[in-house]
C-alpha cells in the first residue's frame, strides 16, 4: 500500500464522517470516530513500512556516515601539525612530549627587533589638563568639540580621539597658538589654507546632529580632563587618506586610524623636549576669525607650513651648535632663535658665575659609586 492508497481510503471515508440517527426527540449527529480512525492509522502505518520490507537485504539506512567505522583516520587541524603552526597560534593543542625539535624557536615580536637591532618605541604625548573652571574651560571644550565632530564624526573612538590629541599636541607646541580655540580656528580668516578645513570650507554652517555632537562632547572632556591618547604620540597633523598633502612625504608618518593618516615633525620640531603641556588659559572666543581681519592674516600666513616650521628648528639648532650655545631644552622658537645664555649680576660671576648651578658641590659629584657603576646594565645577557 502506498501513500496514495492512502488518501483514497481518506477521500472514500470522507462521506461518511457523519452519520444521521432519528429518535423521537428529532435528528440528532454524532461523529464516527473510531472506526475512521483506526482504517487511516492503518494506512498510514502501512504506506511508511512497506518500501522497508521491500529494500534489499543490504540496504541500511540507519547508518551515519562513518560513525560505526572505528578505523577511519580523523585528520588534524592545521594548528594541531607541528609544521603548519604560525606566530600566535594554539601550541597549547599540541603533545609537548611529542613535538619537533626546534618548533616555536626564531618567533618573536616585532616590537622586540631582530638580532643586532633596537626598536624605539616612539615618543607619547604628556597629559594636558585644562581644569580651568568658566570662561575657559567652557570655551576649550566647545572648540575641541567642533574639531572632533567636524573633523571626525563618522570616525571609531580611536580616531576621534587621535583627533583631540592632535589639537592638544599642537597646543603644547611652541610653533602654535597656546590655547586650544586658537589651534582650531587658526587660518579660518583665509578662504583656503585653514589649518582645520571645516574652520572655512562652510561646514559650520550645517546644524550638527546633537546624538554624535555629544558622541564627540564626551571624547573632548575626556581629553581635557588629562587623558592622552598614546597610539598618535606627538602627531601635529593628519589627512584623509582620500588627498596627498605636498607635506606629506617630508613629515613623520606614524598610523593611519580610520580615514586619517597621522604625521609628527622630523627632526629638532617634533622631539619631545620640544612640547610643553602647560596650559595657561585665555582662550579666545569659539569661533573662525573674520576674513577682513588682515593682522591676524599676515600673522597666521608666517606659521601655517609646517616644512617652514620644521626647516627653522633645524636650522635653530645648527646655529646654537655652531656658537657653542647651550640652549634650554625646547628652547628654540618658530623662528630659529636659541634661548639666550642666563645673565649673571656681577657678585654671582665672581662667586662662580653657573658653576653654581652646576651641582658640582653635592657629595661624590664629580664621580659614580663603585655600587652604582653598573646600574642599567644585563646581570646576564638574556641571549647568552
Amino acid at each position: 500500500m502506498s501513500a496514495r492508497l492512502a488518501l483514497i481510503c481518506l477521500d472514500e471515508q470522507r462521506s461518511r464522517d457523519f452519520v444521521a440517527k432519528v429518535g423521537h426527540g428529532g435528528m440528532r449527529l454524532r461523529r464516527a470516530r473510531g472506526t475512521h480512525r483506526a482504517r487511516l492509522a492503518f494506512a498510514i502505518a502501512g504506506a511508511i513500512a512497506l518500501p522497508a520490507f521491500a529494500a534489499p537485504g543490504s540496504w541500511d539506512e540507519l547508518t551515519i556516515g562513518d560513525a560505526g567505522a572505528p578505523a577511519v583516520a580523523v585528520d588534524p587541524l592545521p594548528f594541531e601539525r607541528a609544521g603548519d603552526s604560525f606566530p600566535g597560534s594554539a601550541f597549547y593543542y599540541l603533545d609537548l612530549e611529542r613535538r619537533e625539535p626546534g618548533l616555536g624557536e626564531g618567533i618573536h615580536s616585532d616590537a622586540e627587533g631582530t638580532a643586532g637591532s633596537s626598536i624605539v618605541p616612539p615618543p607619547i604625548a604628556r597629559s594636558l589638563r585644562i581644569d580651568n573652571s568658566g570662561v575657559d574651560r567652557t570655551r576649550a571644550e566647545q572648540c575641541l568639540t567642533a574639531a572632533i565632530y567636524y573633523e571626525a564624526a563618522s570616525e571609531p573612538d580611536s580616531g576621534q580621539q587621535a583627533v583631540a590629541q592632535v589639537v592638544l599636541n599642537r597646543v603644547a607646541h611652541p610653533a602654535y597658538p597656546k590655547t586650544v580655540c586658537g589651534v582650531v580656528y587658526q587660518g579660518s580668516e583665509r578662504s583656503s589654507g585653514c589649518q582645520f578645513s571645516f574652520t572655512c570650507d562652510g561646514s559650520l554652517a550645517r546644524r550638527p546632529n546633537r546624538l554624535f555632537w555629544e558622541r564627540a562632547a564626551s571624547v573632548a572632556r575626556t581629553a581635557l580632563a588629562g587623558y592622552v591618547y598614546a597610539p598618535v604620540g606627538l602627531a601635529t597633523h593628519y589627512h584623509t587618506v582620500a588627498v596627498h598633502p605636498y607635506w606629506a612625504p617630508s613629515l613623520h608618518y606614524l598610523l593611519t586610524i580610520g580615514a586619517h593618516r597621522f604625521y609628527s615633525f622630523n627632526g629638532q620640531a617634533g622631539q619631545p623636549r620640544t612640547f610643553r603641556y602647560a596650559y595657561l588659559g585665555g582662550e579666545p572666543l569659539p569661533a573662525p576669525h573674520r576674513r577682513d581681519d588682515s593682522s591676524v592674516a599676515a600673522a597666521a600666513s608666517a606659521a601655517l607650513d609646517p616644512l617652514a616650521i620644521q626647516k627653522a628648528y633645524d636650522e635653530g639648532l645648527q646655529r646654537a651648535r655652531a656658537a657653542g650655545l647651550v640652549a634650554h631644552p625646547g628652547g628654540l622658537t618658530a623662528t630659529g632663535v636659541a634661548a639666550p645664555a642666563p645673565v649673571y649680576t656681577s657678585e654671582l660671576k665672581e662667586r662662580g658665575g653657573d658653576g653654581l648651578y652646576q651641582g658640582s658641590n653635592l657629595p661624590e659629584g664629580n664621580g659614580i659609586r663603585e655600587e652604582y657603576r653598573n646600574s642599567g646594565q644585563w646581570i646576564q645577557s638574556p641571549t647568552g
